[in-house]
């Protein structure tokens, strides 16, 4: 039978609150763990990191202290779950093998979206998105062999590929040109809302990480590579953010919210492999679904409407973390060579894109293209990680 949260009882807000022993929970291993789980991990802590900043925007823009109070008890036990659930990552993973993950949650987390979004101009928003996060990974990779002296290997498992994408120092582009059309809220499908929802919260925390673990390296290639990377998130944020629909009340967007943090703790406690793990997305899902109770009580008195005029009947399938190893080829094969115009998508160089790289370039070669140069210098060879043969746009190996 189909899960409708709407109609599920969770944990009274008064009984969610949680003392330092409880919220000290045991981190994974990350020797032992399965990737997925920590890829999981890093998704709910995005998406519990943009509950909070989206409850406190909402609470700046109202003036009901009794609204206010509501918002403030229940982002208190928001934040309290989003300690939990970052807290899992354990501390002995140094801040590139995390980096390496989080890119391992952009691809096969925006790959999946991609093939279940049903409408075809935020398909490929995903698709064209997902290509350049999976060449993060590509050069985050060679930075970890040139100074870590390690291969990713051990962190994706062989369950993401990592090879170029789109080449990064193609992804500065004027700023006019990362706005695309939102959905349109009257008509869409709201798998569709999930799924915009879902990859803005993901693709802002990670903006948020490399902005603040990018200055403590020392060596200066990864100092500006951190830089250059976390100024493409910044385009992304802004990329996935504009498919929102900006008439939505705020309401209507704190539903979503809640219903979505509902969809992602059943989807993640229904394909969790640790239990120990799975058993926190089982209790925040019964924290989420009264959190989403309150959340309808509130939009049916203010916004006047029935929560069922705005979210689905139930729950859609489960977001499944898994491989997209054929998906992302095919990508690759098809469109490495797009860039934006407008809220569109060509494949030539345009005067306004060929302006900013020369601007952002400033005459010298980029940090992404001089780590793969410097790596092939120390290491013999790029490092990739081709698990299914060639890659599908002939680049090889160079060495």
């Amino acid at each position: 039978m189909a899960f409708d949260p709407l109609q599920e009882r969770g944990i009274p807000l008064d009984e969610q609150l949680r003392d330092w022993r409880e919220l000290n929970v045991t981190p994974i291993d990350p020797d032992r763990c399965d990737p997925y789980t920590r890829c999981r991990i890093i998704t709910m802590n995005g998406i519990e990191t943009e509950a909070i900043l989206f409850s406190h925007h909402m609470a700046r823009h109202c003036r009901d202290v009794e609204i206010k109070q509501r918002l403030a008890r229940v982002r208190y036990i928001e934040a309290q779950q989003q300690k939990v659930v970052n807290w899992l990552l354990p501390g002995v993973s140094s801040v590139l093998e995390t980096t390496i993950a989080y890119e391992q949650v952009a691809v096969d987390l925006t790959a999946w979206v991609a093939r279940m979004e049903p409408d075809q101009r935020l398909k490929q928003a995903y698709q064209f998105g997902v290509l350049e996060d999976f060449d993060h990974l590509y050069r985050y990779a060679n930075l970890y062999e040139m100074i870590e002296h390690r291969r990713a290997d051990k962190i994706v498992d062989q369950l993401t590929e990592v090879m170029p994408g789109r080449p990064t120092y193609l992804h500065h582009r004027d700023s006019m040109d990362n706005v695309r059309e939102p959905y349109q809220r009257r008509v869409t499908e709201p798998l569709s809302r999930l799924h915009a929802l879902t990859i803005t919260a993901a693709e802002q925390q990670t903006m948020n990480f490399y902005m603040n673990v990018g200055p403590m390296y020392m060596e200066p290639i990864a100092r500006q590579l951190y830089q250059e990377i976390g100024l493409i998130e910044e385009e992304h944020v802004t990329h996935y953010e504009s498919l929102v629909e900006p008439g939505e009340s705020w309401w209507e967007r704190l539903l979503n919210h809640e219903y979505n943090e509902c969809y992602l703790y059943y989807s993640f406690m229904e394909t969790e492999s640790d239990p120990k793990v799975k058993n926190i997305w089982e209790l925040h899902l019964n924290m989420e679904l009264e959190h989403l109770r309150l959340a309808a009580e509130m939009f049916r008195r203010f916004d006047g409407r029935d929560p069922d005029q705005v979210l689905a009947p139930a729950l859609p399938p489960p977001v499944t973390f898994e491989p997209n190893k054929g998906y992302i080829r095919d990508l690759l094969a098809t469109q490495m060579d797009l860039t934006t115009l407008g809220t569109g998508y060509v494949r030539e160089a345009h005067e306004r894109f060929e302006k900013m790289q020369r601007a952002v370039m400033g005459g010298e070669r980029p940090p992404s293209e001089r780590v793969i140069e410097e790596n092939r210098a120390i290491s013999g060879e790029e490092y990739r990680l081709q698990t299914e043969g060639p890659h599908p746009a002939g680049l090889r190996v160079n060495r």
